[in-house]
């Protein structure tokens, strides 16, 4: 029987020898000094060894435990050197098989079965958000402390929903990956209670200008549909409620190959109870700026001949989807830090700051009146709602100026792909307006 004080004693001879244990367990030599632990066996009639590993890196009490185990597998009537290739070999794939591999096999089972947008929204959430914390890491080895570390990544942001939704996702792509036998279990499914509630209050809006820029530049780049990209900025540059920009008609809007472009919006398609819609002079009128008269002619060619300036994909006659242009600013990391809604308040916020950084006190009632807010003390119906139209036009063409010098120009929004389908596929605008371009008659009501 060997102990630990024969094993270090032993020292390298000019050939290898032997020290051996019980059970036909023995540390074999070499002369270069190497000590490896092996076992010897009969199995099939034949004459088997097993490698158990140097030592001292594995000790004589770890050596006689394997060949304990390899014995147990022979009385089994297994070969243990097969069983522990196999072992390998599965050790392997198991490595192989990390989440984000899954992940994405998971995606391109289901994602026929999604809308489109939905289906680039999921994938581009785990990429951004799960990938880069556990999608390397063997799926079948990760804990529920693991996965709520990514989730908590997310949480930091101010994501909330966001990593709410998430969880849900990598769930979901456990439950797929149980049912493959790639997993036993899902560390996810429990995380619920663990993560932080959903903020209660006022929608989310970034009022910061930098800020505001660099989201609209973010989502800019996104994949998404030009009409959505275009959408999203005619809602930042007028400020108007997002149902109110869905539902825009090409003949509410006059004058744009004029010097006094403006959008008439009815009274029956604004915010307000029966008797506001049917107010006698009750339009809200908003002035446009430049550039939002260019994002009007980046449209035209797309959706000039239909009604709506934003149609739904499979409904002409129907608006875009309410969500769209959520979707787009959540898809591009803002979800719980910006709304569509949201570019009201940022209107408000940054241009009563700069009425006041000008000594302009007047035009906060002015800025309201462009938001279509009634003004404090006044009835719907007691004010003048075309009132101060030159200095609105004058407001309406800084906020534009103020916000739009680093975003890229309209007519690059309508040539953006729609969705990725390789490395050089762009969607091109159809018929692109030409630098004489004029409005057709329909988008110019007298």
């Amino acid at each position: 029987m060997l102990n630990d004080a024969k094993l270090r004693a032993a020292k390298p001879r000019d050939k290898e020898y032997k020290l051996t244990d019980s059970y036909r367990l023995y540390l074999l030599v070499k002369p270069g000094g190497g000590k490896l632990w092996r076992w010897n066996y009969a199995y099939g009639g034949k004459q088997k060894s097993m490698n158990f590993g140097i030592y001292p890196m594995v000790s004589l009490l770890e050596a006689r435990a394997k060949r304990d185990e390899a014995r147990a597998l022979l009385g089994e009537g297994k070969d243990p050197a097969i069983v522990k290739r196999l072992r390998i070999q599965a050790n392997r794939d198991a490595a192989a098989m990390t989440f984000e591999r899954v992940a994405r096999e998971w995606h391109q089972t289901l994602k026929s079965q999604w809308a489109a947008i939905h289906a680039d929204d999921v994938i581009r959430s785990l990429e951004r958000d799960v990938f880069p914390a556990i999608g390397a890491l063997p799926i079948s080895e990760l804990t529920p402390p693991l996965v709520l570390q990514a989730l908590r990544s997310v949480e930091a942001r101010g994501s909330i929903e966001t990593a709410k939704r998430i969880r849900q996702r990598i769930s979901a792509v456990f439950e797929y990956a149980v049912a493959q036998g790639t997993a036993t279990s899902d560390p996810a499914e429990k995380l619920g209670s663990a993560l932080k509630p959903p903020r209660k209050g006022r929608q989310p809006a970034i009022t910061d200008i930098t800020r505001l820029q660099k989201m609209i530049r973010e989502a800019d780049e996104d994949y998404a549909r030009p009409i959505t990209r275009l959408a999203l900025r005619l809602l930042s540059l007028t400020a108007v409620r997002p149902g109110e920009l869905r539902g825009a008609r090409w003949d509410e809007f006059e004058d744009l190959d004029g010097p006094q472009p403006l959008w008439r919006i009815p009274a029956l398609r604004m915010k307000g109870d029966c008797e506001r819609k049917a107010e006698a002079d009750g339009d809200h009128l908003v002035p446009l700026a430049r550039q939002s008269v260019d994002v009007l002619r980046a449209l035209w060619p797309i959706t000039g001949t239909y009604d709506l300036l934003f149609p739904s994909t499979r409904h002409a006659h129907k608006p875009m989807s309410e969500n769209a242009i959520g979707y787009l600013l959540n898809r591009a990391g803002y979800h719980g830090h910006h709304v569509p809604h949201g570019f009201r308040a940022a209107f408000s916020t940054i241009m009563n700051e700069w009425a006041n950084a000008k000594g302009k006190t007047d035009d906060r009632a002015i800025i309201d009146l462009m938001l279509a807010h009634v003004p404090k003390g006044k009835v719907e119906g007691a004010y003048n709602r075309a009132a101060y139209m030159p200095r609105r036009r004058q407001l309406a063409q800084i906020w534009a100026d103020m916000l739009t010098p680093p975003l890229a120009a309209p007519v690059e929004l309508a040539e953006n792909p729609a969705r990725q389908t390789g490395a050089h596929s762009r969607r091109r605008m159809p018929n692109p307006v030409s630098d004489d371009f004029r409005f057709p008659s329909r988008a110019r009501v007298a």
